[in-house]
């Protein structure tokens, strides 16, 4: 642990522009030999030299740096307001380089309730590596009793997956600088649309473009943001010298799929409301987690660090019935496919406890609420109308069909 508080680093520029023409142009260049305003895909490996150690432009192999990987990069700090913009293979490998950067002996204070390939990393390969993870429910309030001379990272995800958990990213920046330790706040649920971690605090804000960024569920990439220097030579050298890089194909569609993110979010965020209403006035459901509910414990920190308060386009919700309930109503949605990921323009629905989030103990997810009978929710872009009448329809299914079919078979056997 430092011996002296973390010196904020300068900020990027303020933008001049805002979030919607920011995504169009940022890292958009116009081609200046063809004019093309659309960039070309760069597919070769390796960079022809002038004379030795002398390449023609700013690259020379492509694990190193590539034009399409650039421009990826260059778009995203734009929209997280960092200065750098660091692209990785999946999000898991941004999460692995973060953690590598890290020496052995090192220890790391995380909230409990994190994407299950998170938690697999922390405690399965970070381990072996010497790192040590501290898991925690209320991050807010005991990181102190938590930090140690060997602390040097404060892991948040906020929301959390899948229980929707906010944390106060202030508030944990707060303490967590005083002590000299950056702290890394996952924001794939939200993405740089609805909130921008860095603006509140944090030192690295981590993606997997995977979900909201690239939104079109064909690609598989990851991204770090931040505004530091140092880390900028770090990270960047572990992410060349490990080589857990996106290819140039994948960069060029996450740039493109970039563009539309503030409409795409914006729509999911109108869904998702009207799911999420819907679910809570429903007789069938327990419990609805969603931050754009007033009825959401952390309400208050949505609206301080969302935009406009938004809820984003993701939920989960308890279904009465338990898991055989749960299962049942992730098979008869017609517009929600059953499949893992989130944050595509179509709507998905899965079972934690059974698929994302299964490789955990179940006393471990029972603990942060990931109960068997919790269903997690992505709203895409299609007509809220109609994924509210498909949630209401498939409710009705899962929950009331089976208990007519039970007295009708017990009516039967009398």
């Amino acid at each position: 642990m430092a011996d002296h508080p973390i010196e904020t680093p300068p900020r990027a520029p303020s933008p001049v522009h805002r979030f919607g023409t920011l995504a169009v142009h940022a890292g958009s260049p116009h081609d200046p030999t063809t004019g093309a305003v659309i960039e070309s895909i760069s597919l070769s490996t390796t960079f022809a030299q002038t004379a030795v150690g002398k390449p023609v432009g700013q690259y020379e192999y492509s694990r190193s740096s590539n034009p399409n990987r650039d421009n990826f990069e260059k778009a995203v700090a734009a929209l997280e307001h960092a200065k750098y913009a660091l692209a990785f293979a999946s999000g898991s490998a941004t999460t692995a380089t973060i953690l590598q950067s890290l020496a052995s002996g090192s220890h790391v204070i995380s909230v409990s309730d994190v994407y299950g390939g998170t938690h697999r990393y922390f405690t399965q390969v970070a381990k072996a590596h010497g790192v040590k993870v501290t898991f925690t429910p209320e991050i807010e309030v005991d990181i102190s009793e938590h930090i140690t001379p060997e602390t040097k990272l404060v892991w948040i995800e906020t929301p959390s997956n899948p229980t929707l958990r906010l944390v106060d990213i202030r508030a944990v920046a707060s303490q967590a600088h005083q002590h000299g330790i950056m702290v890394v706040v996952d924001n794939t649920f939200l993405s740089p649309y609805v909130q921008n971690p860095l603006d509140h605090g944090a030192d690295i804000v981590v993606h997997s473009v995977t979900k909201y960024i690239n939104g079109h569920s064909d690609v598989v990439m990851g991204v770090a943001a931040f505004n530091s220097d140092a880390m900028k030579e770090r990270l960047g050298f572990l992410q060349n010298a490990i080589g857990a890089i996106p290819s140039s194909f994948d960069s060029w569609l996450a740039h493109r799929g970039l563009k539309t993110l503030h409409l795409r979010a914006r729509e999911a965020t109108t869904n998702a409301t009207s799911v999420a209403k819907a679910l809570e006035g429903s007789p069938h459901v327990i419990s609805v987690n969603y931050p754009g509910l007033a009825s959401h414990p952390h309400r208050a920190i949505a609206i301080k660090q969302h935009r406009n308060g938004m809820g984003g386009g993701m939920l989960s919700f308890r279904i009465k019935g338990g898991y055989e309930a749960a299962q049942r109503f992730c098979q008869t949605t017609t517009l929600f496919t059953l499949a893992e990921s989130l944050g595509g323009v179509e709507s998905l629905v899965e079972v934690p406890s059974a698929m994302t989030h299964a490789g955990i103990p179940k006393e471990q997810r029972e603990a942060v609420g990931v109960f068997d009978d919790l269903v997690r929710i992505s709203c895409g872009v299609e007509d809220a109308e109609d994924l509210k009448a498909d949630v209401l329809q498939a409710l009705e299914k899962a929950v009331v069909f089976p208990k007519i079919s039970n007295g009708l078979n017990g009516h039967a056997s009398n």
